[in-house]
């Protein structure tokens, strides 16, 4: 699993962003200047995953003046989770890992075995600063558990 101080894994993913676009993490970063935080959540339409991501939503003016730009990454296709993003009125995008290379890539794959759902996301978020660099990692063996948001977005400012 990539830990803070590691580059983080590169990828490009379809991008859920009311249409269907494409995201590359390096292309943003490099037009963007970052941080960028990858919040990784288990599924779109599920109680504890539509919290966290209305959470990041309601915090979402106190990260962009930190300068960070967030994302949802989740195992959905684009079209589910724009449905997702629409039901929430969220403002940020989410990325569609539905082929589990992010998670892989990550390391943040777990099991619902005793459900019959298999490759999804930990509840983990990353902060990567502009140089690529994890600055913040955190990740959840439970996915009741959500993020320390005050954390994250401190990790955003120290970031930048």
């Amino acid at each position: 699993m990539p830990e803070t101080g590691d580059t983080a894994p590169d990828f490009t993913a379809p991008l859920a962003n009311g249409d269907v676009d494409s995201i590359t993490l390096s292309e943003t970063l490099e037009a963007d200047g970052g941080p960028i935080v990858l919040a990784f959540f288990p599924g779109a339409f599920t109680s504890v995953c539509s919290h966290e991501m209305s959470t990041f939503n309601d915090r979402l003016a106190e990260f962009k003046s930190a300068g960070g730009e967030v994302y949802g990454v989740s195992v959905d296709s684009p079209f589910a989770q724009n449905a997702f993003r629409d039901e929430l009125g969220l403002e940020f995008e989410l990325i569609s890992d539905a082929n589990d290379e992010l998670i892989d890539a990550y390391d943040v794959s777990m099991d619902f075995e005793n459900m019959g759902v298999y490759g999804v996301a930990k509840r983990s978020v990353f902060v990567i600063d502009s140089d690529g660099e994890i600055t913040y990692a955190w990740v959840s063996d439970d996915p009741g558990v959500e993020p320390d948001y005050e954390e994250v977005e401190d990790a955003v400012r120290a970031a930048e």
